[in-house]
């Protein structure tokens, strides 16, 4: 069983975080003042789902991971579906996320219903010190995705 719920920014384990984004420094700038949601499990936090206000109608999307002995369990489909529908009935009218040109996480996203909404050259090999991998093939372009809720 799996309960999610919201918690301040400050308790949201780092190590947890760090599995979706490898930089302590972005996840550092990104986590302050943001909305912080975790799923539990066995009173332990076993995912989180990190997101930003943009604007009153808008929030993006900057972190979402699930420890990697809990993935492929439905733990990170049940914490989007929740912060999507809290989002919805915020009367928040879209979300938008940056990932990689391929890989899991894009098909992920793609489930939900979003939708790439443009393309950032170069992103991950500017803004990261050390070269992101997934499945052998460096990441080097962000897509921005987008759902209309």
């Amino acid at each position: 069983m799996i309960e999610i719920k919201e918690i301040s920014p400050a308790l949201v384990p780092q190590k947890l975080l760090l599995e979706a984004d490898p930089s302590v420094e972005r996840v550092n700038q990104y986590l302050k003042d943001s909305l912080c949601y975790v799923a539990v499990r066995q009173n332990k936090i076993v995912g989180v789902c990190v997101l930003k206000p943009i604007n009153k109608n808008k929030f993006e999307l900057f972190n979402i991971a699930v420890l990697p002995e809990n993935q492929k369990s439905g733990i990170g489909s049940q914490l989007l579906q929740f912060v999507l529908d809290r989002l919805k009935e915020k009367n928040i009218e879209s979300v938008e996320l940056g990932t990689g040109t391929f890989g899991y996480q894009l098909a992920f996203y793609q489930r939900f219903g979003f939708r790439v909404d443009s393309i950032l050259k170069d992103y991950f090999i500017i803004n990261y010190d050390e070269p992101i991998f997934e499945n052998g093939i460096q990441l080097k372009d962000m897509l921005r995705l987008i759902l209309k809720l």
